[in-house]
């Protein structure tokens, strides 16, 4: 039995700029479309799409294939789709024009493509060419550090809603040259589109990266902007074993550290309060809480609940800003403070300590956790939710990678493995340790007194 009546398959196979393929003719955009036709004509449940691999007729493509029929499409436009879509999955009537029925042609082709391929491979191998997917990794700052600066020069803003290179420049201060050479780049990076000389945003681009925007997230972003500064000093980093002074704009605004943390923290917040649980907590400590983003979904979770953030005396200001426009400035207060040495306080139900653990050492970390065991009330919890390694540090890669971004970032900071914190807690009195995945790179350690 089929769970749908239909399925699709669509080419997405990458190949190098240059090489016929059908994501180079735009088999992105058919696959895009036709999820939107779909949907729009009410037909989602009924058909499954699938991006696939190569199927070898690159010169005709974008292809696709339509199973149970097992109809081969070839040349498919993003214009097309509705067509297939009314006709073919809804009528049951093929768009003929569109069909490549050629048995004999169609597999002498696939034979063709995959012995060219393969003597591409064997060439670069007996060659020792560097592999591409290594080549690219290697370069592929280039384009970050083209997104950043696009970012840093606020060029999203500046396109509106269409300009000229000579316009972009003029309202961002630069170099008109270096602006469309810029704005090219973007191009290519389909956050821009171009037409007859004019730069216009992408859909993305003019929801995420657009002042005015309801979903701009460039004050957030800026912080991964002002990232690129600390890492060009990790070469010396990874020398010394601590951070160094680079002495070129090391360290971010304020707001905007919190605002990235505040996108970062709403996208788990809710499946923070779950995996943790609401029974029972009335009170509630959150260290660094910076925009308050878990207290404030806990609160939500939890009408009689009260929270309490400790963070910095120079992020409280926003913290508090983030609070009153949440509409929960009756039952969270806030308090400067560090976490590391001053009065953490008593009797709490709860005490959560998110994207925190990553910035002190193992040394410091015990002695937190020690001190969070004495400010806990008889069946309090301590919750901490970090970038947790496995036991031998490699994965997950995001996480791993971390610990480099807290080598250039601070004193002493890195990722830690879930056996660090088990024996840390244990070590601070916690008897019952657990730990609990999240989808991403993110995991929680849970500990409580008994």
């Amino acid at each position: 039995m089929e769970p749908f009546h239909q399925h699709i398959f669509v080419c997405t196979h990458e190949k190098t700029e240059g090489v016929a393929s059908c994501p180079n003719r735009g088999s992105l955009q058919v696959l895009q479309a036709l999820q939107r036709e779909l949907d729009a004509q009410g037909l989602d449940h009924q058909v499954q799409v699938t991006a696939c691999g190569c199927l070898g007729l690159c010169e005709n493509g974008p292809v696709m294939i339509t199973y149970p029929e097992g109809i081969w499409y070839r040349g498919v436009k993003e214009e097309d789709v509705p067509e297939i879509v009314d006709s073919h999955l809804r009528s049951g009537k093929v768009v003929s024009r569109l069909v490549w029925n050629d048995g004999p042609a169609m597999k002498a082709e696939i034979s063709e493509s995959r012995n060219h391929d393969r003597a591409v491979v064997q060439t670069k191998e007996e060659a020792g060419t560097l592999p591409d997917s290594l080549n690219e990794t290697i370069r592929s700052f280039m384009p970050s550090r083209a997104v950043l600066t696009a970012l840093e020069l606020d060029v999203f803003t500046a396109v509106a809603s269409g300009a000229s290179a000579e316009q972009v420049a003029e309202r961002i201060q630069a170099d008109p040259r270096a602006t469309e050479m810029l704005l090219n780049v973007l191009v290519s990076l389909k956050l821009l589109d171009k037409k007859e000389g004019k730069f216009f945003n992408t859909v993305a681009a003019a929801r995420f990266l657009c002042e005015g925007s309801r979903d701009n997230a460039r004050g957030g972003l800026m912080h991964t902007a002002q990232l690129w500064h600390r890492w060009s000093s990790l070469t010396d980093c990874v020398r010394a074993g601590t951070s160094v002074e680079t002495g070129s704009r090391e360290d971010s605004s304020v707001s905007d550290f919190i605002a990235a943390m505040d996108r970062n923290a709403r996208e788990r917040a809710d499946a923070v309060v779950k995996a943790t649980g609401v029974n029972g907590i009335k009170r509630m400590l959150d260290l660094g809480g910076g925009s308050g983003a878990y207290s404030i979904a806990f609160a939500r979770a939890l009408p009689g609940l009260r929270s309490e953030i400790l963070d910095r005396s120079d992020v409280l200001p926003l913290t508090q800003g983030y609070i009153r426009e949440a509409g929960l400035a009756d039952r969270i207060t806030t308090r400067a403070g560090d976490m590391l040495c001053d009065p953490l306080g008593e009797n709490y139900d709860l005490i959560l300590a998110s994207a925190i653990c990553h910035m002190f050492s193992p040394e410091e970390n015990r002695s937190l956790f020690r001190r969070v065991r004495q400010a806990l009330g008889p069946k309090g919890k301590l919750v901490v939710q970090d970038f947790i390694l496995e036991p031998d540090k490699t994965a997950p890669q995001f996480a791993a990678l971390f610990s480099l971004n807290m080598l250039v970032g601070t004193r002493a900071g890195s990722s830690y493995s879930e056996p660090e914190y088990a024996s840390w807690l244990r070590d601070a009195g916690f008897s019952d340790v657990r730990r609990v995945r999240l989808p991403g790179p993110v995991g929680m350690m849970i500990a409580a007194g008994a």
